[in-house]
């Protein structure tokens, strides 16, 4: 038998799923929310363990949405057009989001990888989303953050990475973690400044390597850039002194990871 309809807004499971919108809740119960059909089909289909399921059944047109709720049989829980709208992060709900288990992997877990990218305490979690994104479309293995930042659970994090988020691995850990364990698997970092003397255009990257970036308002410090073997720039020609991060990581991962 399906479950009454939650219609209430103050229902202790809508609060949940609320909350899990701010970084304290995700950080806590070791959840973060998916919103919308092919995200969440994403996570299911790429295995995550699935926390809760709810949707909306006046909202939830789509056959493929409907068919993921038919895989959790009773245990999804349906609600209101109204209580979803006041879960959801953008107008004009699909009627399906999902409570998702975190998973946090260390550095030495990533086995068999062999290039991808790195960022230096990311602030905008829409690059981070959006990274993961470019890095599934090059082939690349992994995205690695270093020193802090934004949440990658962050739900503008999971929706700027159109479901790659649940297929490429990312690790969290500090710049020395990461410097050691590219020298101990030989992989060659690639840093990436305004100020470097080598065209990005120019240089080609060994077969095991790893793009270096820095956050989006400081870059990559002296001393990070002291620690990677090679240094790059992307020529500005016009008045803007810089690129988005993740545009300036597409055209860099674009470009190395081209085919021979």
């Amino acid at each position: 038998m399906p479950r009454p309809t939650i219609t209430s807004l103050s229902n202790p499971l809508v609060k949940q799923v609320r909350a899990l919108r701010g970084h304290k809740a995700r950080a806590e119960s070791g959840l973060f929310l998916v919103e919308g059909i092919h995200h969440v089909g994403e996570a299911v289909e790429a295995g995550w363990e699935i926390a809760s399921l709810l949707y909306a059944p006046d909202l939830l047109a789509s056959d493929f949405g409907r068919g993921l709720v038919s895989r959790f049989d009773s245990t999804a829980q349906p609600v209101s057009a109204s209580v979803m709208a006041s879960l959801a992060d953008k107008e004009n709900p699909q009627g399906i989001l999902a409570v998702v288990h975190q998973k946090r992997k260390k550095i030495d877990e990533l086995e068999s990888v062999h290039c991808g990218a790195a960022v230096v305490s990311p602030q905008d979690p829409g690059n981070v989303g959006t990274i993961l994104r470019t890095l599934d479309a090059v082939g690349a293995a992994a995205l690695i953050l270093l020193d802090g930042g934004v949440d990658p659970y962050h739900p503008t994090s999971i929706r700027a990475s159109m479901g790659a988020i649940f297929w490429k691995p990312f690790v969290q850990c500090s710049f020395d973690e990461f410097e050691g364990w590219a020298r101990r698997r030989e992989i060659q970092l690639i840093g990436t400044s305004s100020h470097a003397k080598d065209d990005y255009r120019g240089f080609k990257p060994e077969r095991n390597f790893f793009l270096v970036l820095g956050s989006e308002q400081k870059g990559l410090s002296s001393d990070q850039l002291n620690a990677c073997d090679a240094a790059i720039s992307l020529p500005m020609r016009g008045r803007t002194s810089s690129l988005n991060l993740a545009v300036a990581a597409g055209v860099l991962l674009y470009q190395f990871m081209q085919p021979e």
